[in-house]
Order: structure tokens, then sequence, then C-alpha cells
């Protein structure tokens, strides 16, 4: 029995997670569709990529994931599937496959093109339910990637926003921020062996292990489930508590070895 996931920024007062639901119960009646989010917000591509990059690889090789994350939808984008490691992706492609193939070691990307299996969509608005809902049943019921699409070497990556070395300092960003308001940079897990405090705003936070070594209000660091550094508010919102987000400079100062 094959599975399909479904991740969208469509919400579920429209109905349009419904309309793709049909599309899969129609086409693929014996496959498992889990939802694993549909309040990505609207047109965020680089947070639908995170969000992404959480689950895909944990799901058994076979698993069809299904994303629509979609604000260039109708244009000239190019709808796509992707093989990576066993699983099987598919949506536009704008960059929102991005740290999938950054992560994955055996990654093959498959432009989808018109054909009699997969026909042009019906409407210029609605891509995840004529495009991408079918692309998924058929490939979750074992239609090859090749019989619906082209291999193409350039899928669209998001630029990449690595830190840099200033003196003593590492100076990255915050990449990510989640429902919990905590803050995920782009610093790794390693920089925490060399250093006990992160700066973000002129203010020096400390390291921890968990959100109760501090009392509750406080700021802290930690490495979060991702391997990066993380600003949290224990019992609170770290974002809220600064007035800051994605961009954000973020700073550790490296002690001399």
């Amino acid at each position: 029995m094959g599975r399909i996931t479904l991740l969208t920024d469509f919400g579920t007062e429209d109905g349009f997670v419904g309309a793709m639901k049909g599309v899969l119960a129609a086409r693929a009646p014996e496959v498992v569709v889990e939802d694993i989010s549909h309040a990505v917000p609207p047109g965020d591509v680089r947070k639908a990529s995170f969000v992404l990059s959480r689950y895909w690889s944990r799901y058994p090789p076979g698993t069809v994931h299904l994303v629509v994350i979609d604000p260039g939808v109708g244009t000239s984008r190019r709808s796509m599937a992707l093989k990576a490691d066993g699983r099987i992706l598919v949506g536009p492609d704008n960059g929102v496959f991005t740290q999938v193939i950054s992560r994955g070691e055996a990654v093959a990307a498959f432009a989808l093109r018109t054909s009699d299996s997969l026909p042009a969509p019906e409407s210029h608005t609605f891509h995840g339910r004529d495009r991408f809902a079918l692309a998924a049943a058929l490939l979750a019921t074992g239609t090859p990637l090749a019989a619906i699409g082209d291999a193409i070497s350039d899928p669209v990556l998001l630029p990449d926003r690595p830190n840099k070395r200033v003196g003593d300092w590492v100076v990255g960003e915050v990449v990510e921020m989640d429902r919990f308001g905590n803050l995920a940079t782009n610093l790794p897990e390693e920089l925490v062996r060399k250093a006990r405090e992160v700066e973000v705003l002129g203010l020096m936070v400390p390291f921890c292990r968990t959100y109760g070594d501090v009392e509750s209000g406080e700021l802290l660091s930690l490495v979060d489930s991702e391997g990066r550094v993380e600003i949290a508010v224990r019992d609170g919102s770290a974002a809220l508590r600064l007035g800051v987000g994605r961009g954000a400079e973020v700073r550790i100062q490296i002690p001399p070895s």
C-alpha cells in the first residue's frame, strides 16, 4: 500500500485541501494520505523548505511527499518531481525542495510534462488539484517517473545564507521562526563547543542544554532538533521578546585556541 503526505499553505477553511484529496481518492483509492500541515504562511517557500526538511527522510522509501506552496502558480515555473533517497517529492520548481536537494544523497529531478496520463491543468490557479495531486497519485500507484517527466539538472534552489567569520566572531542570522516564537539560526552545533553565549541585539544569551535550564520568561540559546543554534524564551516567544524575525543578525564569539 502506497503513502502520500500533504504539505500546503491552503488552510482548512476553503475546501482546497479537500479538492486535492478528492483527486487522490479517485485516482489512488488504496493509498494512505497523511496531512503534515496546511498552515505554512501563504506563499512562504523558504519556510516550507525547512518544514519539509524535518520529515521527508523519516518516512519509508516509496513514500510520495506532495508539497504545494506555489505563489507562481500558472506562470512559466516548472512542475517538478524529485526522487531523493528512495522517496518521491512532487510540487512546484520554486525552491521548496532546496533542503531536500542539499541533504539528500541520491537525488534526481524531473520536470513534469503533459501526456495522456498527466494532461495540462484545467485551471491556471489550482495546479495543486489539477497537476500535482494527479502526478502524486500516479507515482504512488507505480507509474515510473520517466513516464511523466523529463530529467533536469537545474532545479531552482533558494539562495544560501552562510555564516561568516569576522575577527573572533562568527556572524549568522535567523533563518526560521516556529510557532512557539523560537528563532533558529544558520549557526551550527559545533560552535557551541567553543563558546558559552550568543549575542543578539547586543544581548548576551547563555547556552543551555534544555529549555528547563532557565527560569520561566528568561532568554536562552540551545541546539535545536536540526542541529542549529536557536534563541528561545522559556514559556514564551523570543520573536516577540526581541522583536525580530528571519534575517536578524546573531553572533558567537570564538575564544582563542
